[in-house]
């Protein structure tokens, strides 16, 4: 299992002031970045605004405090969005918690058990598909909101959406979009001007869209929703402690979204880990992070939040504004927690126009839509092509756990394909070793065949090693198999070996193994088929190998070279 030892205790050791100034710094900054985001990926999940500043608090200061990232942040994530949104539709708020709970304790299992480093045998082109295809899922929830729709209930899946968006098309709110338009211009063009004066990049273009559109609207009262009236406002209080309701009905239907969420959890959390990697110059411990992301899925939802995990955003806002350590993270989850107690009556007036315009520039702004330029496309195989838009189509459409299963499945069957056909079996030819001379006369000297065989013998490739000896005419006295060129061999593979020596035993031949690897060999030795073989027929060499087919006929041997 492996060692519980969080980032924080490796960045304590000579820590000083000048530092404690930076995080503080870079805490406050992402701590205002949070909050409309918090809200409002909470508001588009079906949540309510305060389960999502709540999961924001307490899974940050987790995931800070026990991370395996200097500068990792973590909250609720758009990535989310879709996956919250289907589980509140179908389960309800209390089986969503619960379903959270689980997955944290499944990212305990993996952190625990050192899997995650193998969240990066997921496909680059698994990834890109499904991350576009969360993007597209984002984009389409915030219609309804964007657009002032006239929906009570929107449905989860994709074509009963579509279908509801539709049908609501006649009642459009023009304030509603006036609202999500101006917020949607002044984010980009805070965003852009941002790049060039320095004072504006310290006010996060979320947050300013958040102040200007709460202020509008409070001095005009447009006739809009707000979190006040959907919601009622956020409490200025801390929430109710405790466990949400558990119905053991239930429990084994939740596996499989709990699954979902802890699957999307590591990657996105690895893949913003390996971000600041490159940011700050470090090295991140995957499994570490891995059991902060768990502890803080288990915990939050006592508070009445949801599925967190790392934030690349938020992350690079942190490292960009001076964040050295992980007491960075954990004072954005205090200054969140002081604005809840201290602003909350504020919230009210806070249009939801301007918090979908925030999502939707979320949702564009995570998609890595040049992966679709066919120029990009082109410089691919036609296996990478279909893997990235198969996964991205089944994500849009049906499920993200479906595209990732997917996505992984077709991966594996065109890497077996690959690797099946990058292994072949070559016949050597003998007249290096004898002579044309020796090989041509008529007289009983042993009929003696020999392949050199290139890449893995293993389940996909061991059809090969089967059909061995249809290649040949009539019955050789030993088949010689070279097989310095093996790096691996797998079960199906040896008894693909052993059925080849039966076969032969049969015709009354032998097989001879020469040049095994370490791993070949090992697979040999421990399976009990160097036994059935015989030790003199495992040779280290070609040239033992040949000796030894010659002497099972009692010949002597007549190599014209060693």
């Amino acid at each position: 299992m492996t060692r519980f030892r969080p980032k924080l205790l490796d960045t304590l050791p000579g820590y000083g002031r000048a530092t404690f100034i930076n995080d503080f710094s870079a805490g406050v900054t992402v701590g205002v970045l949070a909050l409309p985001l918090a809200m409002a990926f909470a508001i588009a999940s079906g949540m309510s605004p305060t389960a999502g500043v709540w999961t924001a608090i307490v899974a940050g200061f987790l995931i800070s405090a026990f991370g395996g990232s200097k500068v990792q942040i973590g909250g609720p994530t758009g990535a989310f969005i879709p996956i919250v949104y289907a589980i509140v539709a179908d389960f309800g708020v209390q089986n969503l918690l619960i379903a959270t709970m689980m997955s944290g304790v499944m990212l305990l299992g993996m952190g625990a058990f050192k899997l995650g480093s193998m969240i990066r045998f997921i496909p680059v082109s698994v990834v890109i598909g499904f991350t576009n295809g969360i993007a597209v899922v984002i984009f389409i929830s915030q219609i309804k909101d964007f657009l002032g729709l006239d929906i009570e209930n929107m449905p989860g899946e994709f074509f009963g959406k579509m279908e509801t968006l539709l049908a609501a098309m006649h009642t459009i709110d023009l304030p509603t979009v006036a609202i999500s338009i101006a917020s949607l211009a002044v984010l980009i063009a805070w965003n852009h001007a941002a790049r060039q004066i320095a004072w504006m990049r310290r006010l996060p273009g979320p947050l300013a869209v958040l102040l200007v559109a709460t202020a509008v609207n409070a001095l005009v009262h447009l006739p809009i929703d707000t979190i006040g009236s959907r919601f009622g406002g956020i409490p200025q209080e801390l929430p109710d402690i405790g466990l949400p309701a558990l119905s053991l009905g239930t429990l084994g239907k939740l596996i499989a979204p709990a699954l979902t969420i802890a699957l999307l959890g590591a990657i996105e959390s690895l893949l913003s880990a390996r971000v600041a990697d490159n940011l700050i110059d470090d090295r991140h411990d995957p499994n570490q992070e891995l059991i902060a992301q768990g502890f803080a899925n288990v915990v939050a939802p006592l508070f009445g939040g949801f599925a967190a995990t790392g934030a690349i955003a938020r992350t690079a806002t942190n490292v960009r504004s001076g964040g050295h350590t992980p007491i960075a993270g954990m004072v954005h989850a205090l200054v969140l927690l002081a604005v809840v107690l201290a602003l909350a009556p504020l919230a009210s007036d806070i249009p939801l126009a301007a918090l979908s315009a925030i999502v939707v520039m979320v949702s564009v702004n995570m998609g890595e839509w040049h992966a679709f330029a066919w120029k990009d496309l082109a410089r691919y195989s036609n296996q990478y092509r279909l893997i990235l838009l198969g996964t991205f189509f089944v994500t849009v459409v049906f499920d993200l756990t479906l595209a990732v299963e997917l996505g992984m499945l077709l991966a594996s069957l065109f890497f077996i394909y690959r690797m099946s056909d990058l292994t072949r079996i070559e016949r050597i030819p003998l007249e290096d070793y004898y002579g044309v001379e020796a090989l041509s006369r008529s007289d009983d000297t042993p009929r003696i065949i020999a392949y050199r065989v290139f890449g893995s013998l293993f389940f996909g490739a061991a059809n090969k090693l089967e059909n061995l000896l249809l290649m040949q005419e009539g019955h050789p006295d030993a088949v010689i198999l070279d097989l310095e060129k093996v790096i691996n061999i797998d079960t199906t593979g040896l008894d693909a070996l052993q059925t080849l020596h039966r076969t032969l035993q049969k015709r009354g031949a032998q097989l001879i193994l020469c040049d095994l690897n370490d791993q070949p060999a090992s697979l040999v030795f421990r399976s009990g088929f160097q036994a059935s073989l015989g030790d003199d027929n495992i040779a280290a060499n070609m040239t033992e190998a040949l000796i030894r087919a010659q002497q099972l006929r009692g010949y002597e041997p007549e190599l014209s070279y060693a």
